[in-house]
């Protein structure tokens, strides 16, 4: 059996969603499919998701949303329409958001919001779900509440109880046809409706692939397979080939640094349970796309992919004989937390510790005081903050006992004339990260791809 999820890019449209329906049938194995809210049909156009936080906003507001309301239903009246589904699967959203409105003084601003955004996968469930059936097959819209999806912590940042997985199992035991599972959210405890990070819906996927013991994960989008680099920065990765096999790590490190195809937190639960995820792209079904799984055949010395990520900075605590005082680098990270800031990545020198932090976590008027807190709970010589800094992020099973990996990246960038602020690599030497200048990102992964991979213009 095999769980598929589909994107917001797969889902834009009527056109699209005959792609998908086209796809999940030319498979007696795709059984449960997941879906996340409709997304851009063109540059100039605007998600659905997107449309209902502003709806949220301006409920919240306490502006009439009509308008706002009726942009929304539109969009699923549309693809409707050209689907010949009839109006009811209409009404039934149109009733199901003016629900959601209703409960707006009863909810807090996070409860409400998370509410309305999940919406968006909801309502293109069940409107797929009739899709399938108008095509002749057996298909049912599955609710995350009925099915055991409980999830816990923050609004717009929740993560699944781990309960559901046996919730989850129990609910698919015996299951005929198609299920249509909505992406991205999920219910607390107490019945209310919680939502992943942006992205969630590979989450879902993901989650569901474990509960079912899925054969394998398929995660379409719309690219044929996962890019060594970013095909926005180095061009020419456009027309290479793509990544074939890639292991789970390699594709948790790369996630994290930037590379947006997969959400980084939804390789979790494939991971812990073995199964196999293949990237695929909705809009040429027949590309075998990138399979990203616990081991592959590994060539020393080699690269699987260069990342980067924005909007970092590094917090450098300086202190003579820091190395003898027992507890400080506990005692630093005690400061962060107690602030609620959490922390990326932590190299230090002999008397110096350094802490990388994402900046949103530390906006210029929090300086001063996170600066004052760490001065009188560690006396230090001295405390600098160091801003806008992208993380590159050189990734592949090929690293591990080859020397030299490090030099050529040094080497890469030094031919360029970028300077580094940091180094960092760990243990497993599956990967190494090195801290530059936001404004030097572009040149830096054009270096790095060139000494790794061959030419790059």
């Amino acid at each position: 059996m095999k769980v598929c999820k589909f994107g917001g890019s797969s889902l834009a449209d009527a056109a699209q969603l005959n792609k998908v329906i086209d796809i999940v049938l030319a498979d007696p194995a795709r059984r449960i499919v997941v879906v996340s809210a409709p997304g851009k049909r063109n540059s100039g156009d605007t998600k659905v998701t997107d449309l209902l936080i502003a709806l949220a906003e301006s409920a919240l507001r306490g502006e009439n949303a009509e308008t706002s309301l009726s942009a929304v239903v539109e969009r699923y009246a549309v693809m409707a329409r050209e689907l010949k589904l009839g109006d009811e699967i209409v009404a039934r959203i149109d009733g199901d958001l003016r629900a959601r409105l209703a409960q707006k003084d009863s909810l807090s601003a996070a409860e409400f919001t998370d509410l309305m955004k999940a919406a968006g996968e909801d309502n293109n469930a069940k409107l797929v779900a009739v899709a399938f059936e108008a095509r002749g097959k057996k298909a049912r819209y599955a609710n995350p509440r009925d099915t055991g999806m409980i999830l816990k912590g923050d609004f717009g940042d929740a993560t699944l109880d781990p309960e559901s997985y046996a919730r989850l199992s129990r609910a698919f035991s015996n299951f005929e046809g198609i299920v249509v599972y909505p992406g991205f959210f999920g219910y607390t405890r107490e019945g209310k409706v919680a939502t992943f990070p942006r992205g969630g819906s590979d989450i879902t996927g993901s989650i569901l692939a474990a509960a079912v013991c899925a054969d394998v994960y398929e995660n379409f989008t719309d690219v044929d397979s996962v890019y060594p680099c970013d095909p926005r920065i180095v061009e020419e990765v456009k027309n290479g080939e793509g990544i074939p096999t890639m292991t789970y790590r390699e594709m948790r490190e790369l996630a994290y640094a930037g590379f947006g195809v997969f959400n980084d937190d939804a390789v979790i639960p494939a991971v812990k349970a073995r199964i196999p995820i293949n990237i695929r792209n909705t809009n040429h079904p027949s590309a075998p796309g990138t399979m990203i799984q616990q081991s592959r055949r590994v060539v020393p010395g080699t690269v699987v992919g260069i990342a980067s990520a924005d909007g970092f900075c590094n917090i450098v605590v300086e202190k003579y004989l820091m190395n003898r005082q027992i507890g400080f680098g506990r005692r630093l990270l005690q400061v962060l937390e107690d602030a609620g800031i959490s922390y990326e990545h932590m190299p230090s020198g002999v008397d110096s510790q350094c802490v990388v932090v994402k900046e949103h976590f530390l906006p210029k008027e929090r300086e001063h005081k996170i600066i004052a807190a760490i001065k009188s709970e560690l006396s230090p010589d001295f405390v600098t903050v160091e801003r806008d800094l992208t993380m590159l992020m050189v990734v592949g099973e090929g690293m591990c006992y080859t020397p030299g990996m490090l030099a050529k990246a040094c080497l890469a960038l030094a031919s360029v004339g970028i300077s580094m602020s940091m180094v960092n690599q760990g243990s497993s030497e599956v990967s190494f990260m090195i801290a530059i200048r936001s404004q030097d990102r572009d040149r830096a992964v054009r270096a790095l791809y060139k000494a790794f991979f061959g030419s790059a213009t």
